[in-house]
């Protein structure tokens, strides 16, 4: 038998290929959940030595009935789908991986503000009616000399900042954990929450989904921004109040928004996001590319071999933060 036996939650994966050979130090077996559903992660992962875990739920429940799991290996960001108290009080190590594909994100939050900004998809889809008018897309402002507040600095919007400044926007972010050495260096202003959102003409959500940041974005946010503001969301969606988003975009309080995140996902085909000609949807693929999902398996894989070799893994998360 082999020595390890780890169970995979659920893979979005075209195949586990690089997790597989980051793991081919150990002498192991791979199991993975017929769904990501708690009977049947639990099928696999009750007896397990480890868990690679992507978007599947790992409740106070499910982790009780474990028997002998060491470690968590989140293939991602964040880790707001794991009940860290509870993986801590059976200790459990939690790893993830927090650099994984900041180039992509930070690409993707710019590439979503310019297009909304430059009015983009609304011009082709004109063009592509058949329609040859520049007064339908009128007004559009310059990007420079505006400003660009970035909630939350952490590695992503620390990328985010200089492709911003390229373009001559003014960066403020809004991040009370980080030291004011580190904007010093970044060339960027550290303000107050709510003088970013009344200074801010785009503002691009980077917080962490934790219950303090649930909603942030919400009906009393959106009235201290600027009228005809834009927003960005490339982090989670549970972060925007989407009944508030929507009022607020109905009554022209925001100009425009940009989501590659909802709070339910995939978006309901009868959501009142759609149709809207200053709101630009992707389907969670910001972090998406190749050479991003090779680094996540393999640095996610990896570290789980160290704990479960004994050794201190790269990226480990705190169990009870």
């Amino acid at each position: 038998m082999p020595r390890f036996l780890i169970a995979v939650t659920d893979s979005p994966f075209p195949s586990l290929d690089p997790a597989k050979a980051a793991l081919s130090r150990l002498d192991f077996e791979l199991h993975m959940a017929k769904s990501s559903s708690p009977d049947d992660i639990l099928a696999v992962g009750r007896d397990a030595d480890a868990i690679l875990v992507t978007y599947a739920k790992l409740t106070r429940d499910l982790i009780a009935q474990l028997t002998r799991c060491k470690v968590f290996g989140r293939f991602g960001l964040g880790v707001d789908n794991i009940d860290l108290v509870a993986a801590g009080e059976k200790g459990i190590t939690i790893t993830y991986v927090p650099d994984y594909c900041i180039h992509e994100v930070s690409d993707h939050a710019m590439a979503m503000l310019l297009a909304l900004v430059r009015k983009i998809p609304l011009s082709n889809k004109l063009v592509q009616s058949g329609r040859w008018e520049m007064p339908a897309v009128a007004p559009i402002h310059r990007l420079s000399g505006r400003v660009f507040g970035l909630v939350g600095f952490g590695n992503i919007p620390r990328m985010v900042a200089p492709k911003a400044k390229a373009f001559g926007l003014r960066v403020v972010t809004h991040d009370p954990y980080v030291k004011p050495d580190v904007l010093k260096a970044a060339g960027v202003e550290g303000v107050s929450f709510d003088a970013l959102l009344a200074m801010s003409d785009f503002i691009s959500v980077h917080a962490p989904l934790t219950p303090a940041t649930r909603e942030l974005m919400n009906a009393a946010t959106f009235a201290k921004m600027k009228h005809g503001a834009l927003l960005v969301n490339t982090a989670r969606g549970p972060l925007i109040d989407e009944t508030a988003l929507i009022a607020a975009l109905d009554s022209g309080k925001l100009g425009g928004a940009a989501l590659d995140v909802v709070t339910t996902e995939p978006l309901a085909k009868d959501s009142a996001l759609l149709g809207r000609d200053n709101v630009i949807l992707s389907p969670h693929t910001a972090f998406y590319s190749v050479e991003a999902l090779q680094e996540l398996q393999t640095k996610c894989a990896s570290d789980v071999a160290r704990v479960l070799s004994g050794e201190k893994p790269v990226y480990p998360i705190s169990a009870k933060k």
